[in-house]
């Protein structure tokens, strides 16, 4: 544009919307309680034998949670080698029939 040009405002038999006309209502929801962290749900004995395990290096790779289930500790050794679980009485299965994906 040129430094003369000019704007002009053409002006009609409309009137101007009323501001509640121009905002719509708010559709977002706040959001809802955050997923639990990987150890929460878990029994005491669990908790315990979680934090023995991992000072000698394994850790907790996941916790499956099925349905109206206990929740399910699945632990990895530092090679990413072995696996086991830990039951809800807090002892250990160090061959479960749990079916991991490669």
């Amino acid at each position: 544009m040129s430094p003369s040009a000019q704007s002009t405002v053409i002006t009609g038999p409309w009137t101007a919307p009323a501001v509640s006309e121009t905002r719509t209502p708010e559709r977002r929801r706040t959001p809802g309680p955050s997923a639990p962290g990987p150890r929460d749900g878990l029994a005491p004995p669990q908790l315990v034998t979680l934090e023995a395990l991992e000072i000698f290096g394994w850790r907790l790779a996941f916790v499956r949670r099925p349905l109206f289930q206990a929740p399910i500790p699945v632990l990895f050794d530092r090679d990413g080698t072995r696996h086991v679980v830990i039951r809800d009485d807090g002892t250990l299965d160090e061959h479960p029939t749990l079916k991991l994906r490669s």
